[in-house]
Parts: structure tokens; sequence; C-alpha cells
């Protein structure tokens, strides 16, 4: 099975929902070593929600049947954005058979993208 997923989100809605709801907020949607790695960078966090997203259009689900904080992205040595699964996300993957998974995030000042292929 081949899957892909994608999505775009404005920078500034992360940075509102931040400003709105504070840490609970960032505990939500990321992990803490997310939060960690990206030391409040609006846009390094807006790209991995837009990965989280994606991941969930990649499993057919959407996010509704997984969490936020099952999608994690770190990154490696050289700074390549590399994804981990966890709990029901890994479930659902080993389920449909995904094992292998490719994603990419870029920004600009106003939007992030996240795009993933899971095979």
């Amino acid at each position: 099975m081949l899957t892909s997923g994608v999505d775009l989100i404005e920078i500034d809605r992360i940075e509102r929902g931040i400003a709105r709801h504070g840490q609970r907020f960032l505990d939500r949607f990321f992990t803490a070593r997310e939060q960690a790695y990206c030391n409040g960078r609006f846009d390094s966090l807006a790209g991995r929600f837009a990965v989280k997203e994606a991941v969930g259009k990649a499993l057919g689900t959407g996010i509704g049947d997984i969490r936020w904080v099952d999608v994690e992205i770190v990154n490696d040595e050289n700074g390549r954005p590399e994804l981990i699964l966890h709990d029901a996300a890994k479930i659902l993957a080993d389920k449909l058979g995904l094992t292998a998974w490719s994603i990419s995030l870029s920004h600009t000042d106003t939007h992030a993208i996240g795009f993933i292929v899971a095979m």
C-alpha cells in the first residue's frame, strides 16, 4: 500500500493558539521533545502541526482517531526530520502495513506545509 498526505497551515494560527492557551496548547499538540527542539519558533511548530495533519490523512482517519502527540517529528544529527509514531497512530499504521515513512516540511514567512509518503 502506498499513501500520502499534505497539509498547509498559517503560522499565525499556531502563534494565536499559544498566545491564548499557553502551555496547555503546546502540550496538546506537541511532545516535550518537539517543544524543546522548536524552542518557541512558531514556524517550526507550524511545520510539525502540518505534518501531523498530513499523517492523519495518510492513515485515512484524520487526527480524530489518534492524539496529536501520537505523531512526533524529531530531527536526526543532520537536521533531517524523522517521524515517530506512538500509541494509537503506531497501532493503526501497523494494522495498515505502513512501515516506511518519508516526511518533508517547509515554511515561508506566513505558511508552513507538511508532506508525507508512506508504504
